[in-house]
């Protein structure tokens, strides 16, 4: 594991819908965080097929997973959130989505990356609203840095799409300048991604008085 991660692992009480999402769904659609290093492990085994592969980095409680899952079923969706309430949350909007082709792990975004996809793999990478540690002293933490950039533009698939979002325009400024001056990906700010549905997220960011950048970055 990293030592410094771009995200805190907070409570993990259940609500009773949440419980009972979990209960009906995890066994199939959550992968455990040990299965991962267990010898032989294999995403297209938890999928059940061999199909294009979208990697989610904080899928939050899923409002966006299930609707864009459910609009791609020829793809598989492998949603990364270490929030067990959120990911509860996420199992019963796919379930209500009918999107089967989405697998949740709670294990570190960046060693995924590493460790579980292939190079050149992925059809798809999204970061929506990923944390923004707005402090100074915290920015260090963010999940968009020149390594991640790096890493993140060798496991998306020549001409696939790096789709991101976020309401602090400091956070806007820096992932631009990042992804701008990896020579494998071109791209910038783009208009809002129609498909995306808007998220308590951006709710909150819009309520609070910030803008909402969407940027798009495609692999060379």
């Amino acid at each position: 594991m990293r030592e410094v991660l771009s995200y805190s692992r907070r409570g993990s009480r259940f609500t009773p819908t949440q419980a009972q999402a979990w209960e009906a769904h995890h066994e199939r659609w959550v992968i455990p965080d040990e299965a991962v290093d267990e010898p032989g492990f294999s995403l297209a085994h938890w999928f059940g097929r061999e199909a294009p592969l979208i990697v989610e980095i904080g899928s939050g409680v899923g409002e966006a997973t299930a609707v864009l899952a459910a609009a791609r079923p020829d793809h598989d969706v492998l949603a990364l959130e270490v929030w067990r309430p959120g990911v509860a949350d996420t199992l019963w909007r796919v379930a209500e989505a009918g999107a089967d082709n989405v697998r949740l792990c709670a294990v570190d975004a960046v060693w995924v990356l590493e460790h579980l996809v292939a190079p050149d793999q992925l059809a798809e990478l999204w970061t929506f609203f990923p944390d923004p540690w707005p402090k100074t002293r915290h920015h260090k933490r963010r999940l968009v840095d020149p390594g991640f950039a790096a890493l993140a533009a060798g496991r998306l698939a020549p001409g696939a799409t790096w789709r991101l979002a976020t309401d602090w325009s400091h956070y806007a400024e820096q992932i631009r300048a990042v992804l701008d001056a990896e020579p494998r990906l071109t791209g910038g700010p783009v208009p809002r991604w129609d498909a995306r549905p808007v998220t308590r997220f951006e709710r909150k960011g819009v309520e609070a008085g910030r803008s909402i950048t969407d940027l798009a970055y495609r692999r060379r």
